[in-house]
């Protein structure tokens, strides 16, 4: 077995397995690059190049799959990504209010992470909830119908 300087072993085990279900590897890129993702909490560049080797695909070709999926993150984020949704329903029905309070909140402006390295704030364009709107996603937590006064309890949940 190759030995891999970024990715954790498990994580290679775990890409490794997901192989067994498609017809070639370079199939498996995206769900390789969630994989290392998971153990590292993003893709570094040497960590792409590994997972590329894995699945037998060139740097660029899965560099461009991680590029054009905003759930893969290309550069560091905290323990937590708040994903806050951009779209027009969540516009109308509050987003600035909600960015705002987040952003005094945790000190912190859209792409950046806290101090303490616990919340990265980026935007997504839709978290396909509008009739809920505003929404915002924390890691794979969808919290609907926000308001300014609700966010504290939202944000207690994390550590």
């Amino acid at each position: 077995m190759t030995e891999y300087n970024t990715i954790p072993e498990e994580a290679v085990k775990e890409i490794e397995a997901l192989f067994e279900h498609v017809p070639h590897k370079s199939a498996a890129g995206i769900d390789a690059l969630k994989v290392v993702q998971k153990y590292n909490r993003w893709v570094s560049d040497e960590a792409l190049k590994e997972a590329a080797d894995l699945c037998e695909m060139t740097y660029h070709d899965l560099d461009s799959v991680a590029t054009f999926y905003n759930i893969i993150y290309r550069q560091p984020v905290g323990r937590h990504v708040i994903s806050i949704c951009n779209s027009v329903s969540c516009w109308i029905m509050g987003y600035e209010d909600i960015l705002k309070a987040l952003k005094d909140k945790l000190g912190i402006d859209l792409g950046e992470t806290t101090g303490d390295n616990k919340f990265t704030l980026l935007p997504i364009q839709c978290l396909g909830t509008c009739d809920c709107a505003p929404a915002l996603l924390i890691d794979q937590d969808l919290h609907r119908d926000l308001t300014p006064d609700g966010l504290d309890k939202i944000l207690e949940q994390y550590e």
